[in-house]
């Protein structure tokens, strides 16, 4: 008799073991198991707390969006990590762009030494052209020619203008023809 009892624990542990492998996890089951990993993953990436905490709401974000997608839960912990670790590394890319964006607006604008009337002349004169040029180019070339510029990504450029992402590019070069082909006639004009 134990050893026909020993098969029954075998057949019924198996199926429950199936049965709850057709079973599939919920949003708030994965929240609490993984929210700990996730965290740490990001922190070791931004090194930041705050930044860090957020990379991890967003990732969850992204698992509730796409939970009924991933193919079994076994890939659950996985691409939770691999999610975390890519957005982490996308806020340390924009954080050192808008650091280096600051820094170059600082360097440009904010130590600006006392010149002479003459140099001072000039750099207006040049600026101008600048803006002469610009003002010929068309929208959207024009806005896209600025944002990159100023150190956006063409995704950034993209989102802020409303466009395509594919062609902002395109747009970039064309710009860039564009304002050669301007700015070379405005400044043989004076």
């Amino acid at each position: 008799m134990s050893e026909s009892y020993n098969i029954l624990v075998d057949i019924m542990s198996e199926q429950t073991t199936a049965s709850r492998a057709n079973e599939r996890i919920g949003f708030e089951e994965a929240f609490t198991l993984h929210h700990r990993t996730v965290f740490r993953a990001a922190r070791s990436i931004v090194s930041d707390a705050g930044l860090a905490e957020d990379v991890t709401q967003e990732t969850f974000i992204r698992l509730y969006k796409h939970l009924d997608s991933l193919p079994n839960d076994e890939m659950l912990k996985p691409w939770l990590i691999r999610v975390a670790m890519n957005l982490a590394r996308n806020a340390v890319r924009g954080t050192m762009r808008a650091n280096t964006r600051e820094e170059n607006y600082v360097k440009e604008y904010g130590q600006q030494e006392k010149t002479s009337v003459e140099l001072d002349f000039e750099q207006n004169a040049g600026v101008n052209e600048i803006y002469r040029a610009l003002a010929q180019i068309k929208e959207p070339l024009r806005s896209c020619l600025v944002l990159k510029q100023q150190g956006l990504s063409y995704r950034e450029i993209a989102e802020s203008l409303d466009l395509n992402s594919a062609s902002i590019g395109t747009f970039v070069a064309r710009a860039r023809q564009e304002f050669a082909k301007h700015y070379g006639r405005t400044a043989g004009k004076q």
